[in-house]
């Protein structure tokens, strides 16, 4: 078999599939991309060649992508030009000789007009590009990350309750350590090809059901207290998040209240071959996290 590259190896989810991948395939035939290959550090230590490579530079990508059979597109972050960057990495890739990419995009429910700015037509687009391209794809579609989770309620429902808008639908958030791991296997196990499959974790919760989690987890009540748009930004540009990132975190409530991240599909429990951690299990060990929620916005 050939080479595998995952690209935001520097990243969160880049990195965590290289170390999944280390569980299937030597060190010898796996590859990460990074901006700054000092930031991978860890992961060549580990066996794994880092090699330098940006969206924006096509030419960086093309000799990144040499020798590649199956690469893992990391989409990049919101607020850039996606559509440019998920371009270049595409055709390089079917210029270099890749065989195969699968691509990580955020969840959609079938037949939804839904808009998440900065996300969902920069997805369908690099979707759209890839099935053109002729290469094999698998589209991996990504609920919201357990890590991320708080992002959208901030870190002190302890102190001033859950204060999110209105709403009753769930969703179905998943933690990237298991979203890496059915990368992995996607990567290099067959029956994969042009596929698309949605990770979604399960349970879905509410926000209801997520003050409850929190409430029992301290044995202190967790009110869900539902505020204005205007208020939950407000919030918000208290804490110093940029208004681009506030409205960011109002869409995706707003999502979830839509029920547009409740579908459960099963895909990540059958790839992974176990269940997936919970929503309650997570708060209860890691919130608040100690990651702040502008980087917990921008990471992959």
């Amino acid at each position: 078999m050939g080479k595998i590259l995952v690209t935001a190896a520097s990243g969160y989810l880049g990195r965590k599939t290289l170390q999944h991948l280390l569980k299937r395939r030597p060190a010898s035939d796996l590859i990460g991309l990074a901006r700054d290959p000092q930031k991978a550090a860890d992961l060549a230590a580990q066996g794994i060649e880092i090699r330098k490579g940006d969206y924006f530079d096509y030419d960086s990508l093309l000799n990144a992508f040499a020798d590649v059979e199956k690469l893992m597109l990391i989409s990049c972050a919101p607020f850039t030009d996606r559509n440019t960057q998920h371009y270049n990495a595409i055709t390089a890739a079917r210029q270099a000789g890749v065989k195969h990419v699968a691509y990580t995009a955020i969840i959609r429910r079938e037949g939804s007009n839904f808009n998440l700015s900065e996300c969902t037509a920069p997805d369908i687009f690099a979707e759209q590009t890839l099935k053109a391209s002729g290469l094999t794809y698998t589209i991996v579609r990504q609920p919201a990350f357990l890590e991320t989770f708080q992002f959208q309620f901030g870190d002190k429902v302890y102190e001033k309750g859950l204060r999110v808008p209105a709403g009753d639908s769930k969703q179905a958030p998943a933690s990237r350590e298991d979203i890496a791991e059915a990368q992995a296997v996607v990567l290099t196990e067959e029956g994969h090809d042009n596929k698309t499959y949605s990770l979604t974790g399960e349970p879905a919760v509410s926000y209801a059901e997520i003050a409850q989690i929190l409430s029992d987890a301290r044995g202190v009540p967790v009110p869900l207290i539902p505020v204005t748009d205007e208020e939950y930004m407000a919030n918000y540009a208290a804490e110093g998040l940029p208004e681009p990132y506030a409205a960011f975190a109002l869409e995706w409530v707003h999502a979830a209240n839509l029920g547009e991240w409740g579908d459960l599909t099963g895909d990540l429990e059958r790839l992974i071959g176990h269940k997936p951690l919970t929503t309650a299990e997570y708060l209860r060990h890691n919130y608040p996290t100690p990651v702040p929620s502008i980087e917990a916005a921008k990471g992959q």
